[in-house]
């Protein structure tokens, strides 16, 4: 094994572990503890609280150097905001998917007006480095009014039976939330669902039908990309 980077620097797990341990987290509805457990049946005694701290740690490192989805003039935006409880008050987390599903950005926000969907739309223009052929949303009128701001040229579609494709990309996350018993920042929930998008991005396959063996192969490809990214960043 390589030297360590300074990133792992005192850590007294190789990074190897390390990397499996954050993966095991963000991939699968498992809390920290079952990590802890899963990993201690393999012979590796360490606590919950430094897999977090791996998490926190190490997490956006690997979303960031997992490849993107490229973006293309044709692709089509849906959007949508759900209510998260933090500590008893209501915040709302903005996601954008497109017309496969991917996750494009996701923004947490106090403020469910024109202001704050203006922002995620500015985020997704400069994630995407180009406007949609589309944008389809709920009948929220901040939407349209944000639309107008920031592409006016981009033709917006209003309608609840429309926009399943972004209120379904919630379910993974709500399943991720209950396992956690909720977020106690909104620094918290911000970094878990960018790097819990990133890893399910790279490993859930997009929502055209394929086979079984399309599906392992595009898993055993997903794996192939995590354990690069992981020795690069070793």
């Amino acid at each position: 094994m390589s030297e360590a980077a300074p990133r792992y620097k005192n850590h007294r797990f190789p990074a190897e572990i390390i990397a499996h341990a954050v993966w095991r987290y963000y991939r699968f509805p498992l809390s920290l503890r079952h990590v802890e457990e899963m990993l201690l049946e393999r012979g590796i005694t360490v606590s919950y609280e430094t897999i977090r701290r791996w998490g926190r740690k190490h997490g956006p490192d690997y979303a960031r150097h997992i490849c993107r989805k490229p973006p293309s003039k044709d692709d089509i935006w849906y959007l949508d905001e759900v209510a998260v409880s933090i500590n008893g008050k209501p915040c709302w987390l903005w996601r954008a998917v497109d017309q496969n599903g991917y996750v494009l950005d996701e923004i947490v926000q106090t403020r469910r007006n024109t202001k704050a969907a203006k922002r995620l739309l500015t985020r997704l223009l400069k994630k995407q480095g180009m406007a949609p052929k589309r944008m389809i949303t709920d009948k929220l009128r901040s939407y349209g009014a944000a639309k107008r701001q920031v592409m006016p040229h981009v033709e917006h579609r209003s309608h609840k039976g429309l926009n399943n494709r972004a209120e379904n990309s919630h379910l993974p996350f709500r399943k991720r939330e209950r396992v956690r018993q909720g977020f106690r920042s909104i620094g918290a929930l911000q970094h878990f669902v960018s790097v819990f998008s990133a890893v399910r991005n790279l490993f859930v396959p997009s929502g055209t039908k394929r086979s079984a063996s399309q599906i392992r192969k595009h898993r055993l490809q997903a794996i192939a990309e995590w354990n690069a990214v992981s020795r690069q960043l070793a």
